[in-house]
């Protein structure tokens, strides 16, 4: 079975799947001056391609173009939940407008409980820390869809989510998964605090956003791969102990670290 790690490259970091314990499957991730602008272009889907290429050209021109994560406040259309760790609280809001489906998963998989109990299974410092697979090794975890609608779930997971108006900034609340169309309940918080900006393009990212990962992030996660669906809005310091915890060679926690619950805050009616 395969296993949903992220995993630190000298390259960059990306997301991969591995087979067997504790060896890491390498991957080589797009460049980032090609990964946001090449992505829009890649829809199967003529009237999903032609929205996206509009919304990413506003994205990158409209000086008064929306990036919810860089706002505080938790707007009409988004969501807030609070995830009760045994580090500590962390405060989160979810963006259902532009990650649907992560979104709902995530709600609905909290508010039965799925995540209670669910262990810290990989941390990495100055990357991310990674959960939601209840059987915490990273082997694990399923949609809320799974087995019951696959226009939704093919089986191997729902598809990405992507926005040009949401990154891999510090605080970023993201889906992992083993490769396109294989999201199920595992989720990582990026944790990074080193400002990359040097190594990004102005043609690939909007100017407010290379701001914001002046306070860290991994935009080479950035493109399409890892559906960005939330962010922390309080809570960064127990997140950044999470990340601080020691690790075995699976970068697994030697003490183990836990969801004791999520708390929904704000709910959000999908119906409407």
């Amino acid at each position: 079975m395969k296993k949903i790690l992220l995993i630190s490259l000298l390259s960059g970091l990306v997301l991969a799947g591995c087979s067997g314990k504790g060896k890491k499957e390498e991957t080589t991730s797009s460049s980032n001056s090609s990964s946001s602008s090449s992505l829009v272009s890649s829809s199967s889907d003529p009237e999903e391609t032609s929205k996206l290429r509009e919304q990413y050209k506003d994205a990158m021109t409209n000086e008064n173009a929306n990036f919810p994560q860089l706002s505080t406040e938790v707007a009409e259309d988004e969501a807030e939940v609070k995830l009760v760790t045994t580090e500590g609280d962390i405060r989160i809001k979810l963006f259902p407008k532009q990650a649907p489906l992560a979104v709902e998963n995530f709600l609905t998989h909290a508010k039965e409980g799925y995540y209670d109990g669910v262990l810290f299974h990989r941390v990495i410092n100055e990357f991310m820390i990674q959960t939601g697979d209840p059987k915490g090794d990273g082997t694990g975890g399923e949609s809320i869809w799974k087995g019951k609608d696959k226009s939704k779930d093919s089986g191997n997971g729902f598809k990405n989510e992507y926005s040009p108006y949401l990154y891999n900034i510090r605080g970023a609340l993201s889906m992992a998964n083993a490769g396109s169309g294989t999201n199920g309940s595992q989720f990582f918080i990026n944790q990074s605090k080193k400002d990359l900006t040097s190594q990004m393009s102005t043609d690939s990212f909007p100017a407010k956003i290379i701001e914001a990962y002046k306070n860290g992030g991994n935009p080479t996660l950035d493109g399409g791969a890892y559906t960005v669906f939330g962010q922390v809005l309080e809570g960064m310091d127990v997140v950044d102990k999470i990340a601080a915890a020691e690790t075995d060679d699976n970068d697994k926690p030697k003490k183990d670290i836990k969801i004791e619950k999520i708390e929904i805050i704000k709910d959000y009616d999908f119906s409407k």
